[in-house]
């Protein structure tokens, strides 16, 4: 279970060109995508391509700023680490960007944050993935292998790191229960063939 945010009664949304909920064996509901590609097909046209245009203006103009910085990579270095920090407290963690760079610098003392660990280990994998790309492209495969590093040694290290997984998840306050979830992803027996069809959809 994560703990993400107040229920908002997305669970009760009827299908979309996305996907839809639909009743489970146990007697909740939990979203299957839409088959890929969409249908329709997305078209660039209207308010997305003003959209998609102003992502690019800004792009740019980011672009712009880190050419003028003396040290471009400090600028990303610090980003990642942001980044992680906010990604990884979808997952409840409470470490705060000091503790990161206090832990990867290595002078966090006796009262450091249990969780700051598993920010540190959202770098490494992120760094992981990365690198990866270069030989690996985006796949199943990757997701199995940037997985096994997000888990290193942390909550979750005896459980299944670099596999899908096999029992159901969802998204919600803390202490709500499947029925109650904000958002609950396809049942375990899902996951291969959905996942096997987005990479399959990236790589088409």
């Amino acid at each position: 279970m994560v703990n993400a945010g107040r229920h908002t009664g997305s669970q009760t949304a009827q299908g979309t060109r996305a996907g839809q909920y639909l009743p489970q064996p146990e007697g909740y509901r939990a979203f299957i995508p839409a088959p890929l590609p969409p249908t329709p097909p997305v078209q660039i046209t209207g308010d997305l391509q003003r959209l998609l245009s102003e992502a690019d203006r800004a792009l740019g103009r980011l672009d712009g700023s880190v050419q003028t910085l003396p040290n471009p990579d400090l600028f990303v270095y610090m980003y990642v680490r942001k980044e992680a920090v906010l990604s990884s407290q979808i997952e409840g963690t409470q470490s705060s960007l000091q503790d990161l760079l206090a832990a990867e610098a290595h002078i966090l003392g006796e009262g450091r944050p249990r969780d700051v660990d598993e920010v540190v280990n959202y770098v490494g994998a992120m760094k992981h993935g990365l690198a990866r790309l270069a030989d690996l492209p985006v796949s199943v495969r990757l997701i199995r292998e940037i997985h096994a590093e997000l888990l290193k040694g942390v909550r979750g290290s005896r459980l299944t790191p670099g596999e899908l997984r096999r029992s159901q998840n969802w998204i919600g306050p803390s202490g709500c229960t499947l029925a109650e979830a904000t958002f609950v992803p396809p049942p375990p027996a899902e996951v291969p063939t959905t996942l096997g069809a987005l990479e399959t959809f990236l790589h088409q």
